[in-house]
């Protein structure tokens, strides 16, 4: 489906509804094959309470497989091949003096204490069931010792854990303000903020600020494509950030939960990102005092250091997902769709905005 062609000597048009990861993502990758592209959003860029900000953007496809199935693993694969050189041409495209988005490969380390031991050995016969073959050998089980040697501040704490060679995870906060700044300096990139979509059609996009025609719709709302996608619903999510000077902490570490897993992800300058909650609620309001609670209560038994972290931030967003908790990209109506990453949108939302450029520029 080859919109225009270098024959014809016309720029093609995308309108793109929503301006979370896959809309910046997707924009970004188009502006660079020389599209024109706008870019619809209801809310202004600076807001935080979106699915993509609200979110550890951890790398994880084995540790993601207990809960998943092969679609979500294929594209994970996909995606995580796609991450370095996207990141070295969001670099390069970006200022002279733009730092890099915080990236790291560093593997995941899995533990669990003494009394939750069985959800520990649990997650592991699953994830051996459900991996690839080929996978197995990333899967390491490791002692007292092992877990010292990934995590010096872990020492003595545990007795038993895994390590998943690696997964990784990047900076969410600084990819999104980086295609942001990108998007701002390219000639070709109108973004439209504040401008919420009332309604998409084949080559047409209503907003508030009027009717806009493209050669291509794409909506990438998320939760908010309900009304356009039956069987789309929003999954409530809450994080911690929290500030913790002289703790470290290498890579991800996931701590086994008879209740629900609870992960902490290391950033740049001594700050973590805490998370956990999953809630069938269609609330998107401000995160509640018991996950509040938990998230802290389950980090302070990660290490006793993290009681004097300061609270940088507690944020709740919907994220959006189908009952079988697969992304989804397809035309319906005239209209591209991408929607249902769930809690998978920084581990497999390249392969989806990457097949769709394909289709589109082959």
């Amino acid at each position: 489906m080859r919109v225009a062609s270098a024959s014809t000597g016309r720029t093609p048009h995308a309108a793109i509804a929503g301006a979370g990861l896959v809309g910046r993502l997707l924009a970004w990758r188009l502006a660079r094959r020389g599209w024109r592209v706008s870019l619809f959003d209801a809310a202004l860029r600076g807001d935080r309470r979106a699915a993509s900000h609200v979110a550890a953007a951890m790398l994880s496809p084995m540790a993601e497989q207990a809960s998943a199935d092969d679609t979500v693993w294929a594209l994970a694969g996909r995606a995580m091949a796609l991450w370095p050189q996207w990141l070295a041409e969001l670099q390069a495209d970006g200022s002279v003096d733009a730092s890099p988005v915080h990236f790291r490969c560093d593997g995941t380390l899995v533990v669990s204490h003494p009394a939750d031991r069985s959800s520990l050995v649990q997650f592991d016969r699953l994830l051996r069931h459900k991996l690839p073959a080929e996978a197995h050998e990333r899967v390491q089980a490791l002692d007292a010792a092992g877990i010292a040697a990934l995590e010096p501040l872990l020492a003595n704490r545990f007795d038993d854990g895994l390590f998943l060679q690696g997964e990784g995870q990047l900076a969410n906060d600084q990819l999104l303000s980086a295609l942001a700044a990108v998007l701002d300096a390219h000639p070709g990139v109108r973004w439209h903020e504040g401008d919420p979509v009332e309604s998409l059609h084949a080559q047409r996009l209503q907003a508030r600020s009027g009717v806009h025609s493209a050669d291509v719709v794409v909506d990438a709302r998320g939760v908010g494509a309900r009304a356009q996608w039956p069987g789309l619903r929003g999954v409530r999510g809450e994080v911690l950030t929290v500030e913790c000077p002289g703790v470290a902490l290498r890579r991800p570490v996931r701590l086994m939960h008879p209740r629900y897993p609870l992960y902490i992800a290391p950033r740049p300058g001594h700050r973590f990102i805490v998370g956990a909650t999953e809630l069938e609620s269609q609330d998107d309001g401000p995160a509640t005092l018991r996950s509040v609670l938990e998230l802290g209560s389950a980090l302070h038994s990660l290490h006793p250091a993290f009681g004097e972290a300061r609270v940088i931030g507690v944020a709740a967003a919907l994220r959006p997902a189908f009952d079988d908790h697969r992304p989804a990209l397809r035309l319906h109506q005239g209209v591209w769709q991408v929607n249902g990453l769930y809690r998978h949108g920084y581990l497999c939302g390249p392969a989806l905005v990457d097949e769709l450029v394909h289709i589109l520029t082959q």
